[in-house]
C-alpha cells in the first residue's frame, strides 16, 4: 500500500505542533515533533502519563545521533548492526530536544528505525519524532491498530491509514543503556 498521502498529512500535523497515531517498526505509537515542548506535553496528556517518565525518540539515520547526543560512543552502532530486534538505546547527554522529553539525568532514549514508513516520515520531517506506545499509561500496549483504544484515536490530530489492517502482533523494542565502557545493560 502506498503511504505517500499519509506522510504528507503527518508532515502538516507535525509542523503545526500536532500529534499523530502511526505504525512504527514495533507497535502503533503516538508521535509529535521531539523538539516541540508543547507537542510533547500533549503526548503526556493523551497518555495520562507523568512527565517524569521518559518517552522514546525515533531517528532515521545514525548520523542524526550526533545532533541530539553530546559525544555518543560510536561503538554503539556496531552493536546495533548486529541486533535483530528493534532496539532503543538510552544515551547520556541529550541536546537539541524538548526539555520535557529529556530525563532528569540528562539522558534520552533513541531508536534508529528501519521501518520504511517511519524512515520516510522522519527524513522528510528533518527532525526526530516522539514514539510512545498508543495506550493510556498503565494499560497494555496495543500489538496492532484495532487494539488501540478509541480514546487515543480521538485525542490525536491525525491517524495514519497505512497498515491499519495489519494484524501481525508486534512487540515493543528492547531497551538498553550504553555504558561508558562499551558494555550494555538491558532494561527490557
Amino acid at each position: 500500500m502506498n503511504f505517500t498521502e499519509d506522510v504528507e498529512n503527518c508532515l502538516q500535523v507535525l509542523r503545526s505542533g500536532g500529534t499523530i497515531l502511526y505504525p512504527t517498526d514495533t507497535i502503533w505509537g503516538l508521535g509529535c515533533d521531539a523538539t516541540n515542548e508543547t507537542a510533547v506535553k500533549r503526548i503526556y496528556s493523551i497518555k495520562q502519563r507523568e512527565e517524569s517518565k521518559a518517552l522514546i525518540v525515533l531517528l532515521a539515520d545514525e548520523r542524526e545521533i550526533i545532533k541530539y547526543v553530546a559525544q555518543p560512543d560510536l561503538r554503539v552502532f556496531d552493536y546495533l548492526q548486529n541486533t535483530i530486534q528493534p532496539t532503543t538505546v538510552i544515551y547520556k547527554g541529550a541536546i537539541g530536544l524538548a526539555d520535557n522529553l529529556i530525563a532528569a539525568d540528562g539522558s534520552i532514549a533513541i531508536r534508529l528505525v528501519k521501518d520504511e514508513f517511519c524512515r520516510n516520515l522522519i527524513r522528510r520531517f528533518k527532525k526526530p519524532i516522539v514514539s510512545t506506545s498508543a495506550n493510556i499509561s498503565g494499560q497494555p500496549a496495543p500489538p496492532f491498530f484495532s487494539a488501540v483504544n478509541n480514546e487515543i484515536k480521538q485525542a490525536v490530530d491525525y491517524v495514519v491509514n497505512y497498515r491499519r489492517d495489519d494484524e501481525t502482533p508486534k512487540q515493543p523494542s528492547s531497551v538498553i543503556i550504553w555504558n561508558d565502557d562499551g558494555t550494555v545493560s538491558v532494561l527490557r
